[in-house]
């Protein structure tokens, strides 16, 4: 077990001994084969993650708005922004997501997404249980959701990658905690995840390297594969992971010489369709930067890269990407991760967010795609001006709130709150228009009917493509489930077919 308060070191060397642990592990079998067949919704998943604590009070789920006065009690702040209507008959957004508002007769919002209580607050922790359903430190690596569906399900076409992660770098603030969710772990390389920090240059990712010939670059692969394939076993993982690491090194050769890989290439995107997903002033000149001031400002070039990876997921959901994640970036202390001057920042990521979410939605329904597309936006906890966790635990403060708000660099939600989040989740079979559970008015704004914990969340997608929640893998000799010991329960009552 780690520690009562966890450390970024303690969360590391677990890690890397689960990482370890995987590499010698031998091919994994799916155990559960009498278990009920489920027809799927949706063929693909695109998830647009809000990463570090999106507030829901600030978004999704607004409550009372208490404007910034100079000397204002900051028990007052429940939310920072008036509420606006939206497209589902009383129900409200907050101020800045009206064009995502706009298109929410299309979807389901739950409103009653529960973090666990991991105790002392860690991102990175958060983050590993959300995308694998399990809690680290773990005996084994293991697998994101995503490389769950693209292993159980396979490609759904053979050029493309069946798991796409963009927009997280792995160079910059937890990279390394970061990396060991962001994997197949000990499903095997070939359902890992095919990597595009920067949506605008993704094409660069499926040609040879500038300067090589094909014919170059194909002996070197060559030379590369019989090299694996020689090595004493332990050298590259056990048997299996060499084989999967060689079939996923076939499979980014097939996606290098096929057509599809042109879905990857924006430059070929209209420019009046490009100009739908980035906000005004954007300048493609800076995409390759992350700045942000104090003040919360974001140079145009990062606030259109989230825009452009939606963008660039629709493409391939339509030449058959099979699971598909587009992330904020998570960089401590940036994007949602708002330990001060919450309000400023969120003006900023509403910018980044409202259009590409809309403008996905309303592309996928015009292309006939979205009734088979389950797309999930979410977060890996909430925030909360006064709570740190939940009500009464005994954490680590990690954000300072003054007595009284004298400036606006402490007006908005700075503490971790994980009684209640906000998901929104479009086609695949979801209702049209529909809300699940309510929150407290009041502080503190927790689920007070139907919440939904995680394995419960990973079931209903499982479930929209067809996977049981009891499904299991074996590895070293006993059964690891694609939700928490089999527990998760789909909530079905999210799915127009009831």
């Amino acid at each position: 077990m780690l520690p009562v308060h966890p450390t970024r070191r303690d969360f590391l060397k677990t890690a890397s001994a689960a990482t370890l642990a995987a590499l010698a592990s031998r091919a994994p079998q799916t155990f559960g084969a009498e278990l009920e067949k489920i027809a799927p919704t949706a063929d693909t998943v695109i998830v647009l993650w809000m990463a570090g604590g999106m507030a829901h009070t600030e978004t999704f789920d607004p409550k009372r708005y208490a404007p910034f006065e100079k000397g204002m009690d900051p028990q007052r702040v429940l939310s920072t922004f008036p509420s606006i209507p939206t497209a589902i008959d009383g129900v409200k957004f907050s101020e800045g997501l009206e064009k995502t508002a706009a298109v929410m007769d299309r979807g389901t919002l739950i409103r009653t997404s529960t973090a666990a209580d991991l105790g002392f607050i860690l991102h990175s922790r958060h983050q590993f249980h959300w995308h694998t359903g399990y809690v680290p430190p773990q005996s084994v690596a293991a697998p994101h959701i995503g490389a769950v569906i693209a292993r159980t399900l396979g490609a759904r076409d053979p050029a493309i990658p069946p798991f796409i992660n963009i927009g997280q770098r792995f160079d910059l603030g937890e990279a390394e905690e970061l990396k060991a969710f962001t994997t197949a772990g000990f499903l095997g390389s070939e359902a890992g995840p095919f990597n595009v920090p920067f949506p605008h240059d993704a094409a660069r990712a499926v040609r040879p390297p500038e300067g090589m010939t094909p014919g170059r670059f194909e002996d070197r692969n060559r030379f590369y594969k019989r090299l694996l394939e020689a090595s004493p076993i332990g050298q590259h993982g056990s048997a299996f992971q060499r084989e999967s690491l060689v079939r996923s090194m076939d499979n980014a050769h097939r996606l290098l010489s096929s057509p599809a890989g042109k879905a990857f290439d924006l430059s070929l995107e209209p420019a009046e369709s490009v100009a739908r997903y980035v906000p005004a002033g954007f300048d493609p000149s800076k995409l390759n930067t992350a700045k942000q001031n104090r003040d919360g400002d974001y140079e145009a070039g990062t606030i259109g890269r989230f825009g452009l990876g939606c963008l660039l997921a629709r493409r391939l959901a339509e030449v058959g990407a099979r699971f598909i994640e587009v992330t904020t970036e998570y960089i401590p202390f940036l994007n949602w991760d708002t330990h001060e001057n919450g309000h400023a920042r969120l003006v900023n990521m509403k910018k980044m967010i409202d259009a590409p979410i809309a403008q996905l939605v309303l592309d996928l329904e015009e292309r006939g795609l979205l009734d088979r597309t389950l797309v999930v936006l979410a977060s890996e906890f909430s925030r909360d001006m006064m709570i740190e966790g939940r009500e009464g635990s005994k954490v680590r403060e990690q954000a300072r709130v003054p007595d009284r708000i004298e400036a606006p660099l402490h007006y908005g939600m700075h503490r971790h709150f994980t009684e209640a989040g906000s998901v929104l989740m479009f086609g695949g079979g979801v209702k049209r228009g529909h809300v699940h559970g309510t929150t407290a008015d009041e502080r503190p704004c927790k689920a007070i009917t139907d919440p939904v914990v995680i394995e419960d969340l990973h079931a209903t997608i499982y479930e929209a493509v067809g996977i049981s929640p009891k499904l299991a893998y074996t590895v070293e000799e006993r059964p690891f489930y694609v939700t928490h010991d089999g527990r998760g329960k789909a909530v079905r009552s999210l799915f127009a077919r009831g």
